[in-house]
């Protein structure tokens, strides 16, 4: 698991700690519990202390973003301390901005009453995000500011181009030294992987050892752009061999169609990404440290020259030119962060037509708690008697209810039973 960060009796960061030793001074009574997600303690009777670098690592992506921190040691080298895979709500916050853009179209529809649109007299500021992309950038500015008042950060490096898509297009952009060195390769096979879903074009397998193939093959006049270019397995690489495509599929014509559009088609997702990163990097150097760039090819080759696995975490763990010789300690395992949001400001709950099917909302807390808080319940009796701890997922004003998660079910209780332990930040944590 995650050390344990440490904060000085005056709120100072020191150097994260194992959790054995986190254990021993809470209960020697030389630490209290300062915050529970990511679990943190204070000392008591300590100002000050010893620190090592600890540089904050991210591999930002459209739906999950990698964070680590990582120490270096005299002796031990570099270590990662601190592990998480935090979740975006992208998705979420474009399903609704479109049903309210729907419903709000359909009632000037009808001429029922409605709010005026303004989207022709407004100005978007310069270097405007969609609400979507610019939440991403907002969850990675605003755990970095977290992780800046529980570590003593010296340094941060990111991940802000997945492919470098001037090298995919013209290999020698970059000199020849680029196009013949380490690196040689890596951007065009993770920019196929991405496209092609790590999955063979030709039989759908996954999981597999896959090579680069070539659509049009090079003994017919085929090129070497990306976009003539695919995945396939060892057999069906091997079966197809000199054969065009239109030969090889020419008893499978839905497949066949499938490959050429899809050879033909831009990868718009990684499009988007590398929009966020770009503006994720950009926001990140207002923090005043040292900040460096890097790009996809180079964090795959420093994962797969030390055999890691893939994920999200251990991908910022590999960013950069620190990435190429890092520990990760046996049985790790990230804290996994979800983006909650902070409730709705929709006033009339309405049906699938835009017509009015619910009360306006009476308000977002109950008996001072809101969404997003854990808290402690203590019931009495009933049904679900005991001590739960957990975090508030959904409220009733009316009933005065809260509803947590118990066995994986949701369940109201009263508000006057809960005790709030954390304030809530629009987020949700699972410690595994």
């Amino acid at each position: 698991m995650c050390q344990v960060f440490v904060l000085s009796s005056t709120k100072n960061p020191l150097m994260p700690t194992r959790p054995a030793r986190a254990r021993r001074l809470l209960r020697d009574k030389k630490a209290a519990v300062y915050r529970l997600h990511p679990f943190t303690i204070i000392l008591i009777d300590r100002a000050d202390g010893e620190t090592q670098p600890i540089e904050a690592k991210f591999d930002p992506g459209s739906k999950t973003t990698g964070i680590a921190l990582v120490g270096e040691f005299p002796q031990q080298g570099r270590v990662v301390l601190f592990a998480a895979n935090l979740n975006h709500r992208g998705d979420s916050i474009h399903k609704r901005l479109t049903d309210r853009l729907s419903i709000r179209r359909g009632r000037r529809g009808r001429k029922t009453r409605y709010r005026q649109p303004r989207f022709n007299n407004r100005r978007r500021r310069e270097k405007w995000l969609p609400p979507s992309v610019q939440s991403r950038v907002d969850n990675v500015k605003q755990w970095l500011n977290k992780l800046q008042h529980f570590a003593p950060l010296t340094a941060i490096a990111i991940e802000t181009v997945r492919f470098d898509t001037q090298a995919l297009q013209n290999p020698e952009i970059s000199g020849i030294d680029y196009q013949h060195g380490t690196l040689a390769g890596y951007e065009l096979r993770e920019y196929l992987l991405e496209k092609w879903q790590r999955t063979c074009a030709y039989c759908g397998a996954q999981k597999v050892p896959l090579e680069i193939e070539h659509i049009v093959p090079r003994s017919q006049g085929g090129s070497n752009r990306a976009s003539n270019l695919t995945l396939a397995c060892v057999p069906c690489n091997q079966k197809k061999g000199c054969q065009s495509v239109d030969t090889f599929l020419a008893r499978d014509p839905k497949r066949l169609a499938r490959i050429q559009a899809q050879a033909k088609a831009p990868l718009k997702d990684a499009a988007a990404v590398n929009a966020t990163r770009y503006a994720i990097g950009e926001a990140l150097k207002g923090f005043g440290l040292p900040i460096s760039f890097w790009s996809g090819g180079r964090t795959k080759k420093n994962r797969v020259a030390q055999n890691y696995a893939k994920d999200h975490w251990i991908d910022a763990v590999c960013v950069g030119k620190s990435g190429e010789n890092v520990l990760i300690p046996t049985g790790m395992k990230p804290l996994l962060i979800t983006a909650t949001g902070r409730g709705q400001r929709q006033m009339v709950r309405t049906d699938k037509y835009g017509f009015p099917n619910a009360k306006a909302k009476a308000g977002k807390t109950v008996n001072g708690i809101r969404t997003g808080d854990i808290v402690k319940v203590d019931q009495p009796k009933g049904k679900y008697t005991g001590v739960y701890c957990a975090r508030v997922t959904a409220i009733n004003n009316g009933n005065q209810c809260i509803s947590i998660s118990v066995n994986k079910k949701q369940t109201w209780f009263s508000a006057k039973l809960a005790q709030i332990i954390q304030r809530g930040d629009g987020y949700a944590y699972a410690n595994i």
